[in-house]
C-alpha cells in the first residue's frame, strides 16, 4: 500500500487542472489546434452575423436553432423579464454610489432570486425558463446601475427591442443605430460560450451541489471578475491608445517584451493559432466601419496585431502566440460606445447564455463534483503548550 510520503513524490498534479477531463458536454467544442469553436455543432463563423444573440442563446439551451414561433416566444419572455422588481431597483439605488463594475454586478446578481418564488426548483424545464429570465435581467442590472451611478434615472427598454438594442437603449436612453446594435449583437454571440473555462466550471461546481441557478450564476460572475479570466479588454484599449499610430507599434512592442511585460490581447491557454473569435469580431468591426466610415482604430488594431505576431515569433519562437478574443473585444466595445468601466460586465451579458446552458446540462444526471488533493505538508507533529512554542 502506498504511504502518504510516497504519494508526495509520485503524484502528478495537474496545476490549474490542465489536461483533466471533468465533463462530457453537448454544448460547445473548443479546438485549439485548428482554431475552431463550435456551438452545438455549428462553427461560430456559420452563425455570427446571420443569427441574433437570442438565437445563439436558444441554441445553447435547447440544442437547436429556434423556429419563428419559438423565437417570438423567447423574445416575449425575455422582454417581460427585464423589468426588474421594485425591491431590486431600490437596492441598486442604495448600492450604485458606493461601487461599480464587477463588484456591483456580483452584488446585484445575487438579488435576482427576489422575484423567483421557486428558485430552488431543480427541474430541467424550470431552469431553462430561469436561464432565459436571468439572461434578460443581467443587462438590465448593468444598465440601470450605470445610470444610477451617473445621476440618471433607469430607462425601460421598448417591447420591440431585442437584447442588444434593449441594453444600449437602457444604458443611454436613446435609440441606438442599427450598426451599433449589429456590432454589439455579434460581440455577445461570439463570447456566449467557450467550453469549460474557469467561470463556467465554477458555475457547474456550484450547481452540482444542488444549489440554485442564481447562486451558481453569481459564483460564475465572481470567477469572471479575476483579471486572469475576464478583465483584459480595458487594458487592451489602453495599450492601443498608448501606441497611438501604426508606425509606433513595433518599437512599443519590443520595449514591452524587453521589460518582461505581457502584450495584452495575445496568447491563449487553448489556441495555438489565431483565436477564431478574433476573426469573427474583426468581420463585425469591418461591417461597422463600412457603415460609419470610421476606420482609424480598426486599422491601428490590425497593424498592432500583425506587428506583435511577427515580433513574438522572433522573440519567443515556438510559443505560437497569436491574437485572442480580447484584442478585438476591446475594439468593438469601444466602437459601439460602451464605457470601459463596464467592459467586463459586457462579457458577463453574453456568457450568461453559456453559463446557464452548462448549469442545465450539469443538472441532467447530476453528480457532486469532488476532486482529490494530495497532502504534501508535514507529518508527525506533536502538540506543545503555548508558552513552549516558538
Amino acid at each position: 500500500m502506498r504511504t502518504a510520503e510516497q504519494a508526495k513524490t509520485t503524484a502528478k498534479i495537474a496545476r490549474g487542472l490542465e489536461g483533466v477531463l471533468a465533463a462530457a458536454t453537448h454544448i460547445a467544442e473548443v479546438d485549439g489546434a485548428k482554431g475552431r469553436l463550435t456551438f452545438r455543432g455549428y462553427d461560430i463563423r456559420e452563425l455570427i452575423g446571420r443569427v441574433t444573440f437570442e438565437e445563439v442563446a436558444y441554441l445553447l439551451w435547447h440544442g437547436k436553432l429556434p423556429n419563428q414561433q419559438e423565437y417570438i416566444a423567447l423574445r416575449d419572455e425575455m422582454n417581460r423579464a427585464r423589468d426588474l422588481p421594485p425591491a431590486t431597483i431600490a437596492a441598486l439605488r442604495e448600492l450604485a454610489p458606493h461601487t461599480s463594475g464587477m463588484h456591483m454586478l456580483r452584488m446585484a446578481a445575487a438579488m435576482l432570486s427576489l422575484d423567483d418564488s421557486d428558485v430552488d426548483d431543480l427541474d430541467i424545464n424550470a431552469n431553462l425558463r430561469r436561464a432565459a429570465r436571468l439572461q434578460a435581467q443581467i443587462p438590465a442590472l448593468i444598465a440601470h446601475t450605470w445610470r444610477l451611478k451617473n445621476g440618471q434615472e433607469p430607462v425601460t427598454a421598448k417591447p420591440e427591442h431585442g437584447l442588444a438594442a434593449g441594453f444600449l437603449y437602457m444604458l443611454e436612453g436613446a435609440e441606438p443605430s442599427q450598426a451599433r446594435v449589429d456590432a454589439f449583437d455579434a460581440y455577445l454571440g461570439v463570447i456566449a460560450e467557450h467550453g469549460l473555462n474557469a467561470s463556467t466550471f465554477t458555475g457547474r461546481v456550484v450547481i452540482s451541489t444542488n444549489s440554485d441557478m442564481v447562486s451558481a450564476l453569481t459564483a460564475s460572475i465572481c470567477a469572471l471578475k479575476g483579471p486572469a479570466h475576464g478583465g483584459v479588454p480595458g487594458p487592451v484599449l489602453n495599450m492601443l491608445e498608448e501606441i497611438g499610430t501604426p508606425d509606433q507599434a513595433e518599437p512599443w512592442v519590443r520595449a514591452e517584451l524587453a521589460a518582461g511585460r505581457r502584450i495584452m490581447g495575445f496568447g491563449h491557454r487553448v489556441y495555438r493559432v489565431r483565436d477564431p473569435r478574433a476573426a469573427v469580431l474583426t468581420t463585425a468591426v469591418e461591417r461597422m466601419a463600412t457603415a460609419t466610415g470610421e476606420r482609424t482604430l480598426l486599422e491601428l488594431t490590425q497593424a498592432v496585431e500583425q506587428t506583435t505576431v511577427k515580433v513574438l515569433a522572433e522573440v519567443k519562437p515556438g510559443r505560437d502566440l497569436y491574437a485572442n478574443v480580447e484584442l478585438y473585444a476591446g475594439l468593438i466595445l469601444h466602437t459601439v460606445g460602451i464605457p470601459s468601466e463596464i467592459f467586463t460586465p459586457m462579457f458577463a451579458i453574453g456568457r450568461t447564455a453559456g453559463w446557464t446552458a452548462h448549469m442545465v446540462e450539469q443538472l441532467d444526471g447530476n453528480r457532486l463534483m469532488r476532486p482529490l488533493a494530495v497532502y504534501v505538508g508535514p507529518y508527525d507533529r506533536t502538540w506543545q503548550p503555548m508558552d513552549e512554542r516558538d
